[in-house]
């Protein structure tokens, strides 16, 4: 017996209102060098609320990163701390080389405690010496591996104080653990990105390395090969926009490239 129109309609409804709710959009994941940390973090919360797909990051060496990717780590979008790890996964067909841009530059600068009472840094011999007494490790990055450390070092052997500092060098796993260490204290000097040196109170500036020192200080970003579905592609061109440009400029970071016409 077909039923008559209102009915239908009222049957209509109250399937409607008992439907299972639409699926939530899939998560993408972004592995990006530890640096990144809080404007990312802060970019992918806009992004999200914009987009409706839920962004996943995780932070750490871009060494290390590239090696977790390489060995088949679910990351849809990869931001590497210098060109040569991003170069790593292009070589291994890892990335889609379309999608890859230099976004961000940085500066590499000394930090000590806030409360230390460390003269600015005249990256002389006797300065280092000075600032780090007798016993004091300089805090930076792995040196062979890590990008803030492989940068120090490049920059401590133009100045010519590679001999000196290689033996009090204090190298972490990422630059956030070179921070740590001058943070808390157990380091009397470090060597770190400017955007790292602004993410905590417990450190000051006492110097930016002169800019002939060292390459400059690029973050490319590049959609893996293996990404899925559309959220690192998406997500990619939103840090590319005029909307995202304020976290990455908040933390001291400059917008280069394509990224820097947006």
């Amino acid at each position: 017996m077909r039923l008559p129109r209102t009915l239908r309609a009222a049957c209509l409804l109250v399937a409607t209102a008992f439907a299972a709710p639409a699926a939530a959009a899939e998560p993408m994941t972004v592995f990006a060098a530890a640096s990144l940390k809080n404007a990312l973090d802060e970019a992918g919360k806009a992004f999200t609320a914009e987009s409706g797909i839920p962004v996943r990051a995780s932070y750490a060496a871009s060494s290390a990163l590239a090696r977790q990717i390489e060995q088949g780590a679910p990351a849809d979008l990869f931001a590497s701390a210098d060109l040569e790890w991003m170069d790593y996964l292009a070589a291994r067909r890892l990335i889609r080389p379309e999608t890859r841009v230099d976004l961000l530059g940085n500066r590499l600068v000394v930090v000590a405690p806030k409360d230390a009472t460390v003269a600015e840094a005249a990256f002389t011999p006797d300065w280092f010496s000075r600032a780090l007494g007798p016993d004091g490790r300089l805090a930076t990055g792995e040196v062979s591996s890590v990008p803030i450390g492989k940068y120090a070092k490049a920059a401590f052997e133009t100045l010519g104080l590679w001999t000196q500092l290689q033996p009090r060098l204090a190298q972490a796993d990422n630059v956030r653990a070179a921070l740590a260490l001058v943070s808390r204290g157990e380091a009397p000097l470090g060597v770190v990105y400017e955007s790292d040196a602004r993410s905590d109170p417990g450190v000051k500036v006492v110097g930016v390395f002169p800019k002939d020192s060292h390459k400059p200080v690029i973050y490319p970003f590049a959609v893996t090969a293996a990404a899925k579905g559309e959220g690192g592609a998406r997500f990619l061109a939103y840090l590319r926009s005029k909307a995202a440009r304020r976290f990455f400029e908040a933390q001291g970071f400059t917008m280069i490239g394509e990224g820097a016409s947006q």
